[in-house]
């Protein structure tokens, strides 16, 4: 079953109508709806579950009835429902026995009548439904139903209580025969959010214990519960509903704080703008949650105070007025005020949002030129050279579409010199040359000018003549550079003309026609360095023979660049190409390809060797070429065979069936197809091979000899030259080192001690008459034990004693010129009575003097002799021993 009260509705199925107390439903009217009205609109709808069932139903009230779709409708308008209206409705299925009753009870809300809502004074009393017989039908059926329909329990939110209040008691028929306890169950019970309603359990007074809020929870659905004493249910629960009443307790809470929208200038009246919206937290079914809008304050307020309106439910803001000129105004602010309670100020909860409304450009200003005529100058065979700004000014929107400026030369300009660039910071007109201007053609020209939007103006908008300017443009006359009539300039020659022949003359010319200058010619570029020119009148002149086949000939075509300048100031000067076209002369003879080839000793198919004529000049001067062998020496056309196989190829093969190995040099003539034709005689180094069965070469020994190149032979002999250099230098050098190694060192300075100047010999020999001595005993000793056991008195004078050598004396560091002689005797004496005193520390000792030397003994010296001895001969003996004879020669004088 749907109950339908205004906007709010709930559903109960029929099928509920099977239970034995029967359901009474109470329908609240919203107080949106008048008192006297009628009620033909459903209120009341019942709903098959069942959709297959047919159902019939009957109301107990003659002012209502029940549609077959389930609709309740009066049958008369109904002045008055101060009152609760109850009536009962029954429903019979048509193809099915059973019968189902409701109770439907139609009631003004509480909250329709009084702004605030107050407690029941009396509460009410609610007993546990008793169930009894009405009759039966002729077919058994019992009709069961319910002794009275339990209300639902409004309960105003937000109530200042005294806290528990009472809200119903609870009550069973039973409590008089037995003991009884009563208890709820359900949200806001004993379920969260728990503690907010109980129950006396003796009394069965059911109380709420704290303000409710609507805003959190709308309804509460508990169940009501007696049982006995011991615990044993004694009625069957009911269900009790809660209403929380709503109380206008939240003001309206717009969305943003500000919000932002745009309308373009010079919109109709009733143009959209934006919209602004507010929430409010009550029944949005009750006056408590019906906001609505208006429009508190409008800052500025030209050109009208009241420029917009909002629609006072949907928060839609839109134009009243025309007028809106962004260039006089281009934002409005908007204090919005949203009131609940149907907009009543006096009862309503109010609050207030800004509006921020832009008014958006549209092209309605068209640019205006400053001045009606500009003017610049340019000088001529400039470029890219700014000559004036146009400036123009335009109120629309900066750097926007109706504000950038577009210009456009209308006359004055039919060659296209000048074009119009747009500065697009300043929005000035930047007058630019974008094609040289000729002094001599144009001293002047007259511009027209015409400035627009690049946006089309809106509509309704005229174009003002302040959009047109003329512009003056004078032209500076400049020095310009000497021109080639003809650049670049072709002409055709023959290859090879002798040097100093005219080829042409180049000359330029002077454009400056209003001031009379001289042209002087130079060479720029000649990269064969062919060409002269003439200062004076620029004729062309050949210094060298012009070749075709050159590197620097392309395609035939030998190109030079020339220099032409005036006398201005500043000096000017133009450049020219002279290109020539040489035509080909047959004047190259064709070369063969390749100049070395081998073939095996034996005549093979595969054994022959492919030749190709190659010809720098150019057609009709190069192929067919004619191949052909000399007839001298007579054993190349015996042994070699030439034929042609196209008109640049031959193939050179043997003749014979065998061939000794070798390198052959074989000459070949070939001549090409010009007028008249020229020949040339090519040598080819063919090398003649043993061949494997594939036709390779085997053995290439002797032949690779024969063929070793001329170049290659000398540069073998250099390197072995150059080898036996280094290794003459080695050995002169390692003999050279050798003599030096064995050099006798010399003897100290004479100036120095006497003893540190005995010469020590290898041997000594006697004089020239001591021939027949015993070389033996001048061989050094190999061992020790051969110098212990040599005879006593034998001895080399070069072996060191190996008894106990004697001590001398010790000579002091600084001897008195008195103590030289003592030393010296004293030296003599431990000399001859020691035999082995060593030849280094005293007297030299010879071991064998020999017989008829010239010289006396050594032994005859006898240093204790008194008797006076003449030393003077040892001068004779040279610087070594002047020393000595210094010492003992001159005793007389000490």
């Amino acid at each position: 079953m749907e109950l339908i009260s205004g906007n709010r509705s709930s559903i109960l199925c029929v099928k509920d109508l099977r239970t034995p107390h029967g359901v009474n439903l109470t329908v609240l009217l919203s107080n949106s709806v008048p008192l006297s009205l009628s009620l033909s609109a459903s209120l009341v709808k019942f709903e098959d579950c069942q959709r297959s069932r047919e159902v019939g139903f009957v109301s107990s009230d003659p002012n209502f009835s029940v549609r077959p779709d389930g609709t309740v409708y009066t049958e008369q308008e109904v002045a008055n429902l101060s009152e609760p209206v109850q009536f009962m409705v029954t429903a019979r299925g048509l193809h099915d026995p059973h019968i189902w009753e409701t109770t439907v009870k139609l009631a003004l809300h509480a909250a329709m009548t009084e702004p605030t809502t107050v407690w029941d004074s009396q509460p009410r009393v609610i007993k546990f439904p008793r169930r009894h017989q009405r009759g039966s039908s002729a077919n058994g059926l019992r009709r069961q139903k319910r002794d009275w329909v339990i209300p639902p329990i409004n309960v105003p939110e937000n109530s200042r209580g005294p806290f528990p209040h009472m809200l119903v008691r609870i009550r069973s028929d039973q409590d008089k025969d037995v003991g009884i306890r009563y208890s709820i169950t359900g949200a806001g019970a004993d379920q969260p959010p728990s503690g907010i309603y109980n129950i006396d359990p003796i009394s069965g007074n059911m109380f709420v214990t704290q303000p409710l809020d609507r805003e959190e929870r709308a309804s509460f659905h508990l169940r009501a519960h007696a049982v006995d004493m011991n615990g044993n249910q004694v009625e069957n629960p009911i269900d009790l509903y809660i209403y929380v009443i709503d109380m206008n307790d939240n003001r309206p809470e717009f969305q943003n704080q500000v919000y932002n929208g745009s309308v373009a200038e010079g919109s109709k009246p009733g143009s959209s703008v934006m919209q602004v919206t507010a929430a409010d937290s009550d029944d949005s079914t009750t006056a408590n949650g019906m906001v609505r809008y208006r429009i508190l304050s409008q800052t500025p307020h030209s050109p009208i105070p009241n420029m917009f309106t909002i629609n006072s439910e949907t928060g839609d803001i839109v134009t009243v007025a025309a007028g809106l000129d962004r260039e006089k105004v281009s934002q409005y602010t908007i204090i919005v005020q949203a009131t609940d309670m149907e907009g009543n100020l006096n009862f309503g909860l109010s609050n207030t949002a800004t509006a921020l409304i832009s008014i958006t450009d549209i092209n309605d200003n068209p640019p205006e030129l400053t001045v009606r005529t500009f003017s610049g100058e340019v000088p001529e065979n400039k470029v890219n050279v700014v000559v004036t700004n146009l400036t123009v000014v335009d109120r629309d929107q900066p750097h926007s579409p109706n504000w950038n400026a577009v210009y456009r030369i209308v006359s004055g300009d039919p060659s296209g010199h000048f074009t119009i660039r747009t500065n697009p910071i300043t929005n000035e007109g930047m007058l630019t040359v974008v094609k040289p201007v000729d002094f001599e053609m144009n001293r002047a020209f007259m511009l027209t000018v015409v400035v627009s939007n690049q946006a089309h103006l809106a509509s309704g908008i005229q174009s003002s003549l302040q959009s047109t300017a003329g512009v003056t443009i004078s032209v500076q006359d400049v020095n310009e550079p000497p021109i080639f009539p003809v650049n670049p300039k072709m002409i055709r020659f023959e290859e090879g003309v002798p040097a100093g022949t005219t080829l042409t003359v180049f000359a330029a010319q002077d454009p400056d026609h209003f001031i009379h200058q001289i042209v002087r010619y130079s060479k720029l570029s000649d990269p064969a360095n062919w060409l002269k020119i003439n200062r004076t009148n620029g004729q062309i002149t050949t210094m060298a023979l012009l070749d075709r086949e050159s590197i620097y000939v392309k395609n035939n075509v030998y190109e030079a660049t020339f220099l032409a300048f005036d006398n201005g100031s500043p000096q000017a000067s133009g450049t020219g190409t002279l290109q020539i076209y040489l035509i080909d002369v047959n004047d190259n003879a064709p070369v063969l390809v390749p100049q070395e080839a081998q073939v095996c000793e034996r005549a093979r198919p595969n054994s022959r060797v492919n030749i190709t004529a190659s010809d720098a000049d150019a057609d009709p001067n190069v192929g067919p070429f004619v191949f052909e062998l000399p007839s001298f020496p007579a054993s190349v056309r015996r042994n070699w065979t030439i034929s042609r196989l196209s008109g640049d190829y031959a193939q050179l093969r043997l003749r014979i069936p065998y061939l000794e190995p070798g390198v052959y040099e074989i000459p070949i003539i070939v001549s090409d197809s010009g007028n008249p034709p020229l020949s040339n005689r090519s040598l080819i180094r063919v090398k003649v091979c043993p061949c494997d069965d594939n036709g390779d070469c085997s053995t290439t020994g002797a032949v690779a000899a024969a063929g070793l190149g001329t170049g290659a032979i000398i540069a073998i002999l250099i390197c072995i030259i150059i080898l036996l250099s280094m290794v003459l230098l080695f050995v002169v050098w390692m003999k050279r080192r050798e003599k030096e190694r064995q050099a006798k060192p010399l003897l100290i300075d004479p100036e120095d001690d006497v003893r540190d100047n005995i010469l020590k010999y290898d041997e000594e020999g006697g004089g020239e008459e001591d021939q027949d001595y015993d070389l033996s005993q001048l061989q050094q000793p190999e061992s020790l034990e051969h110098i212990i056991n040599k005879p006593t008195g034998v001895r080399r004078v070069d072996e060191r004693p190996v008894i106990a050598e004697s001590q001398y004396p010790v000579r002091p560091s600084l001897p008195h010129p008195g103590d030289i002689g003592d030393f010296i005797n004293d030296g003599l004496r431990a000399a001859d009575n020691d035999p082995t005193a060593p030849p280094y520390d005293s007297l030299l000792v010879f071991d064998y003097e020999g017989s008829g030397s010239t010289a006396g003994s050594v032994s005859s010296l006898n240093s204790t002799s008194s008797e006076d001895q003449d030393y003077d001969y040892l001068n004779d003996w040279g610087p070594r021993f002047k020393k000595l004879a210094d010492l003992y020669g001159g005793g007389d004088d000490d």
